[in-house]
């Protein structure tokens, strides 16, 4: 198993130890939702219960003590867990503003929740440390983006300043015919980003598996855009 999947073995083995008071929260939550889990650590299982003092980290298990309404509390399968939106406002607060955008974006694209269901589940944290990080992770969340290389690179294009980019753009040459479905586009300068990624190319691969033809495909595709006087940028 790979890294993630031993994580949530690690869950649900302790899930069957914890008391009725306990549910599972942040990332291992997170884990039990089948969210990505990029850049987080993974050593300890992550609890909360609701009161107002008393948490505390031991060598395998992370409690938080902090409000949570019973709506806030859902059950998949044996397993009482925080909702989505909740166990992404809590991520929010305690890891790196990429890796709450990357799991940001994938529960919008993966469960279709919408920015103000994240805004009103980290209500309960106004004032609390970690609030405004997690209101600036919030506000850049987008269904569109569709990997975490895409959700990583929108928090670096922001770090630099640069222009918003649309995402997920289709480019058409002057007949109207389909070109391209490009990754990020800055009309306005006639750039297009792309982010490149060893899975992006894998899932492009030819139906004899040839990943030399799914290279050439690309080369062609991007010499199109080019001739369409469009400027390609591309980063890993």
């Amino acid at each position: 198993m790979d890294r993630e999947a031993r994580y949530n073995v690690l869950v649900h083995a302790t899930a069957g130890h914890l008391s009725a008071s306990a549910v599972i929260s942040h990332q291992s939550a997170a884990a039990v939702h089948g969210l990505p889990l990029w850049g987080m650590p993974l050593d300890k299982v992550h609890i909360t219960r609701h009161r107002s003092s008393g948490g505390h980290r031991g060598k395998h298990l992370h409690l938080h003590c902090a409000p949570f309404r019973d709506e806030d509390v859902i059950a998949v399968g044996s397993l009482l867990v925080l909702s989505p939106a909740r166990t992404i406002a809590d991520i929010a607060r305690t890891v790196g503003l990429q890796q709450t955008v990357a799991i940001g974006d994938a529960a919008a694209r993966q469960l279709g929740l919408a920015r103000e269901t994240f805004c009103n589940a980290i209500t309960y944290a106004a004032g609390r440390p970690g609030y405004r990080a997690a209101l600036r992770a919030i506000g850049m969340f987008d269904r569109r983006s569709e990997s975490i290389g895409e959700s990583r690179s929108r928090v670096v294009l922001d770090d630099l300043g640069l222009p918003i980019p649309e995402l997920q753009t289709t480019i058409l040459n002057d007949a109207g015919s389909f070109v391209a479905r490009v990754d990020f586009c800055f009309e306005e300068l006639g750039i297009i980003g792309e982010f490149d990624g060893k899975v992006k190319y894998g899932g492009e691969l030819t139906p004899d598996g040839n990943p030399a033809e799914a290279l050439y495909r690309e080369k062609l595709r991007e010499d199109h855009l080019r001739d369409l006087g469009w400027e390609v940028v591309r980063w890993t």
